[in-house]
C-alpha cells in the first residue's frame, strides 16, 4: 500500500510546482492531467487512476537534461515522435529520482516551452516580496 501511495504524492507535488510557475494552468486533453504555458503543453501528469493501459508516469521535455533522464532507469524517449524533441516519460511506479530533480525537470521543461519574456521573469525575481 505504501509505494501506491507515494506516486501519488510525487505527482501531486510536480503538478502543484507545476502550477506556481508565471501563467501555468491545467488543461485535460484526451482524458489525462497536464499543465500548460502560453497553449503549451510543458508537463504530461498522465491520468488520475491507472489502468492496465496507464501506469503512473510524468513526461517533460529536457533539452538539457535529457541523457541524463534517459540514464535513469524505467526512464524513455516519450512516443509519438516526442522523444525526437526531447520529451521523456518517466514512470512514477519505480526507482524515482529525488523530488528535487524532478522539479528541476519540470522547471526545465517550462523555461524550453515557455515564452522567452515568461522565463526572463522567473530569472528575474528574487525570493520575497515582488516590488512593482
Amino acid at each position: 500500500m505504501g509505494a501506491m501511495e507515494s506516486w501519488r504524492e510525487v505527482r501531486r507535488t510536480l503538478g502543484e510546482f507545476a502550477l506556481s510557475l508565471p501563467e501555468a494552468y491545467e488543461d485535460h486533453p484526451w482524458g489525462e492531467t497536464v499543465v500548460k504555458v502560453n497553449k503549451k503543453i510543458f508537463v504530461f501528469l498522465g491520468v488520475e487512476e491507472p489502468t492496465e493501459k496507464w501506469s503512473p508516469n510524468i513526461g517533460v521535455k529536457l533539452p538539457q537534461s535529457n541523457g541524463h533522464a534517459l540514464a535513469v532507469e524505467g526512464v524513455r524517449p516519450s512516443g509519438y515522435g516526442l522523444g525526437k524533441a526531447g520529451w521523456v516519460t518517466i514512470p512514477l511506479t519505480g526507482e524515482l529520482p529525488e523530488t528535487e530533480v524532478l522539479l528541476d525537470w519540470v522547471e526545465e521543461s517550462y523555461r524550453a516551452v515557455a515564452p522567452k519574456r515568461l522565463v526572463a521573469g522567473l530569472d528575474a525575481a528574487p525570493p520575497g516580496p515582488s516590488t512593482g
